[in-house]
C-alpha cells in the first residue's frame, strides 16, 4: 500500500485509481448520493486505510477509507475524523471501520 503525505494527495492518486464516489457515514451503513446508493457493512470492502495528521493540531486526525463494493459495483472514499463515531452509529458499522485503523 502507498504511502501519503497529504490528505488531499491520497484523494488525488485513489481517485485515479478509480475511487471515484464520495460515501459518508450514516446511522448503519454508508451512503454514496450521487449514486443513490446505501452499503450496509456486510456490502462493501475496505481496501486502504490511511491516518493524517495535521502538525498545527494534534488533535486534528483524518482517516480515509477506500471503499468497494462488488454487489453495487462501487469503488469509492470515505473521510471521518480518527475515532469519533456518533452515538446513533450502529455497532456493526464502527466495528468494520475500526478494525482497519491500528
Amino acid at each position: 500500500m502507498k504511502t501519503y503525505t497529504s490528505l488531499s494527495e491520497a484523494i488525488t492518486d485513489l481517485s485515479k485509481n478509480g475511487y471515484t464516489a464520495n460515501f459518508s457515514i450514516k446511522n448503519n451503513y454508508i451512503e454514496c448520493t450521487e449514486h443513490n446508493i446505501n452499503l450496509q457493512p456486510d456490502e462493501f470492502e475496505i481496501d486502504e486505510v490511511h491516518r493524517f495528521q495535521e502538525m498545527s493540531d494534534v488533535d486534528d486526525e483524518s482517516v480515509l477509507y477506500a471503499v468497494s463494493s462488488t454487489k453495487h459495483d462501487i469503488k469509492g472514499l470515505l473521510v471521518n475524523a480518527f475515532s469519533i463515531y456518533a452515538d446513533e452509529d450502529s455497532a456493526e458499522l464502527v466495528a468494520k471501520l475500526s478494525q482497519h485503523i491500528n
